[in-house]
């Protein structure tokens, strides 16, 4: 049954990229700092650039020399007051830093002319200074696109689309490029794609509100999806169709068939794989690693079978550390105390109930006969922390 989901996985290209925030170093310039040391100056044309975007944004002396191919400047005035009109909005100094390299070209701008005015845009609209700072972190690239021709069009066109300036705010605040998107090549035809299929739209603005990122591909690639959901077996009318285009939009095939080999692994034949991924298309998405820790400890630990999980594959989503662990050892702790049985109480209802609901009818409802199970149960969390 799975071989038509490889067949077609492999137009499916992977949006994941890296954190912009993942080992960065800080940004020094003489109004910041005066700890970085003078570097050896670099055999080339540039110098003066390479220096600066090592000693003041954080660069490798190989990006560097990359960017100063497309970045040139002899005097630190215009990147200087770039940076400090960045700190001076709030941006934290390794925020700073990420901005800067993934679109290094912002040090040649003018703030007040350039950055200012797309700033002032989202905050007149009601985002919050710390949701700019996540937009544009984000999404670099808005701060130099034209507002009068993009970025507030878009804005407008989405909120005509939403019919909510609420909704539109969601949207952007769960993906800053959705103000970038040609809306002719992919939101639009996309949008007619899902209605044709039969998709509620309720159901497509939700999509489109909280995982933008799914309109992220040509016409014809997000048709090729939408066929392959079908063929999957998907009712439109549901949720699960649009969370399973999701799904299948952010992985490669190569990243689908891993994981397929991996729930292999622990048991789950073919047949247990699509019918989880129908029921739940997050268990498709996290990562090797977090499927391997889950079905280890509910299958080696718990001593659970495979199948019990592959029938209820939003275990495969939640927390192990935050909470799968520490609900499973106030579990071990009632079941040793006989005040549950193995067959009573569903250790998978357990450990998917609300906070505010395993508190008052799990922890709460034996505090007499086990006055630590509080305690113990913190103690579980903390060392998630």
């Amino acid at each position: 049954m799975f071989k038509f989901i490889s067949k077609s996985l492999h137009h499916v290209r992977s949006d994941a990229r890296a954190s912009p925030f993942h080992n960065l170093c800080f940004i020094q310039i003489h109004a910041f700092s005066s700890s970085f040391k003078p570097i050896k100056k670099y055999p080339n044309q540039h110098s003066f650039t390479v220096s600066y975007l090592i000693n003041s944004c954080g660069f490798s002396p190989e990006k560097a020399l990359s960017a100063s191919k497309y970045v040139k400047f002899e005097t630190p005035d215009k990147p200087n007051s770039v940076l400090k009109f960045l700190k001076s909005q709030g941006f934290p100094k390794t925020q700073i830093s990420s901005i800067i390299r993934i679109y290094p070209s912002l040090l040649l701008c003018d703030p007040k002319k350039t950055l200012l005015p797309k700033l002032e845009f989202l905050k007149s609209k009601g985002v919050s200074r710390t949701d700019i700072i996540r937009i544009v972190c984000t999404s670099p690239t808005i701060l130099k696109r034209s507002l009068d021709k993009i970025v507030s069009p878009s804005f407008d066109f989405f909120r005509n689309l939403f019919q909510s300036e609420e909704k539109t705010l969601t949207a952007i605040k769960s993906y800053g490029g959705l103000l970038l998107f040609d809306r002719q090549t992919h939101v639009t035809p996309n949008i007619e794609t899902l209605r044709e299929a039969g998709v509620p739209n309720a159901n497509i603005m939700f999509l489109l509100t909280n995982q933008p990122r799914a309109f992220m591909a040509s016409s014809d690639r997000f048709g090729m999806i939408v066929k392959e959901v079908e063929k999957m077996g998907f009712d439109p009318s549901t949720m699960n169709f649009v969370l399973a285009i999701f799904a299948l939009r952010k992985m490669t095939k190569s990243t689908w068939e891993k994981k397929v080999e991996v729930y292999k692994k622990w048991g789950w034949s073919e047949d247990e794989i699509l019918a989880a991924f129908k029921m739940r298309p997050w268990c498709m998405t996290v990562s090797e690693d977090k499927i391997n820790g889950v079905m280890d400890f509910l299958v080696n630990k718990m001593g659970l079978d495979s199948s019990f999980v592959a029938r209820r594959p939003k275990l495969i989503s939640l927390s192990l550390e935050k909470r799968i662990v520490p609900r499973c050892a106030v579990y071990q702790v009632l079941l040793s105390k006989g005040l549950i049985k193995s067959n009573g109480i569903s250790l998978s209802t357990l450990l998917q109930s609300p906070e505010k609901c395993f508190l008052e009818k799990v922890v709460d409802k034996h505090k007499e006969e086990t006055p630590d199970l509080l305690k113990l149960y913190k103690e579980k969390l903390d060392l998630a922390k």
